[in-house]
């Protein structure tokens, strides 16, 4: 306790680090002020019906991410998961058109043009999402709007205050990267899924506290534990990587001699992040929004289909998991590239012949770290159903384990990191008493 003391002091002694500490907690505490601003026009005592609709599926999902705003009609409702969407298809593109991937190799300018392009395909999913949004609020809390005002009047005003509203929340999240600490789309991600912990943890201990039997405070304890440890794998699980040795061959220059470094390239245990899992929801998701409103006449298959406690649904999940993970393990990691960056700069790896057989090894690396990693992240996908089979509460379960944990993991080591490196910058102490966070560069997607 006394060197976590001793750190914090040393935090605020960096005049820098201060700033950009007090910045990220100024521009955060904006983002969660905002997700309580309803929309103009809004009674947020009739919005009931939105508010149970989010209980479970995809909506549950997009009010995780939001932060509760997608529940509340709010200004920021729509969240920053349009910009993600607009990224992971700006990702797709640059693998598979050439025209992007040119752009890509392009350096900072390509960068540049990438980045706008995301932006103008953002306000166009955005002018999708938000009339979507607003009809199915018509919808669950057709009395929620002003007497007065028509939904036809009321839709325009309010799908600019939403599209608006998202990129206010960009906004905030590059200036975060810019002028704070982190990455800022992560961290705003992190804020939305950790403000519902608190109100998870006070129902789930209330409910065992309280419960006549189910074994009380003892379970509780338990199930901390079992949250403990899988915190742990999942740390194990975005931290793990494969060093492959490079050896750069030596070069004299005038009198001079440079190169014969040997360096790694650091492959790691699961180069995918996220994506599988959000894939797999995704189409998941599909088929249940299609027989939902057939539930009651639906066959055994369809209601296993529909219940994410059961063993069909959770099986098809793991197989999609799997089979997406080495998807796009395949599209973010070209062998054949490296290879040939690497024979560039006169790189090779010990024993291995340069360019194609380069490749090969490396691919060969990949696959089989990619099995045990998709295995992994199954797994820790699962866990929240694992845990409602225990009698978990759903809110609180969902931080056992999916895409939520992983984000959290993820964002909270690459904050650490940066705070660490300013640290060590200045010759102070790193964040932990023996060795430091120093690691791969984590993202939330």
């Amino acid at each position: 306790m006394k060197k976590f003391i001793e750190t914090l002091k040393n935090c605020w002694k960096i005049e820098d680090l201060r700033q950009r500490l007090l910045i990220t907690l100024l521009f955060t505490a904006i983002y969660r002020f905002g997700s309580f601003v309803v929309l103009p026009g809004i009674n947020p005592a009739s919005l009931g019906q939105l508010q149970k609709q989010t209980e479970g599926g995809l909506m549950s999902l997009l009010d995780m991410f939001s932060g509760g705003a997608f529940s509340n009609a709010s200004i920021f409702a729509l969240g920053i998961m349009p910009y993600i969407s607009a990224s992971i298809v700006m990702q797709l593109l640059a693998v598979a058109v050439p025209y992007f991937q040119k752009m890509q190799r392009e350096g900072e300018s390509g960068r540049k043009k990438i980045s706008m392009y995301t932006r103008y395909l953002t306000v166009f999913i955005l002018l999708l999402q938000a009339p979507s949004y607003l009809m199915n609020l018509k919808y669950q809390a057709s009395q929620a709007l002003a007497t007065g005002i028509s939904w036809t009047v009321f839709m325009i005003p309010a799908t600019i205050i939403l599209a608006a509203g998202s990129m206010f929340i960009l906004w905030l999240g590059e200036r975060i990267t810019d002028k704070g600490v982190g990455n800022g789309i992560s961290l705003i991600i992190m804020i939305g899924i950790i403000a519902r912990l608190p109100q998870a943890f006070v129902q789930e201990a209330g409910s065992r506290l309280t419960a006549i039997s189910g074994g009380g405070l003892i379970m509780f304890i338990v199930e901390l534990l079992i949250l403990f440890g899988v915190v742990c794998a999942a740390i194990l699980l975005v931290q793990g990587t494969r060093k492959v040795p490079v050896q750069y061959a030596k070069r004299l220059v005038g009198n001079k001699q440079y190169g014969g470094a040997r360096q790694y390239i650091p492959l790691k245990l699961f180069a995918a992040n996220v994506m599988p899992i959000i894939f797999a929801q995704a189409l998941m998701f599909i088929p249940l929004a299609i027989v939902q409103y057939q539930s009651d006449n639906a066959s055994p298959i369809v209601r296993s289909l529909m219940d994410p406690h059961s063993l069909l649904y959770n099986v098809i999940y793991v197989i999609l998991i799997i089979a997406f993970t080495y998807f796009y393990t395949a599209i973010t990691l070209n062998p054949v590239q490296m290879a040939e960056d690497m024979k560039r700069n006169n790189g090779f790896i010990p024993g291995i012949r340069p360019g194609k057989d380069t490749a090969e090894y490396i691919d060969t690396i990949m696959s089989r770290l990619t099995f045990p990693g998709s295995l992994f992240i199954a797994f820790i996908a699962i866990m929240p159903a694992l845990a409602g089979l225990l009698n978990v509460q759903q809110g609180f379960s969902q931080f056992f384990g999916g895409t939520s944990l992983l984000i959290l993991v993820g964002v909270v080591i690459d904050t650490l990191q940066q705070i660490e490196s300013h640290l060590l910058m200045r010759h102070y102490d790193g964040l932990l008493n023996v060795g430091h966070t120093r690691g791969n560069h984590v993202s939330a997607y």
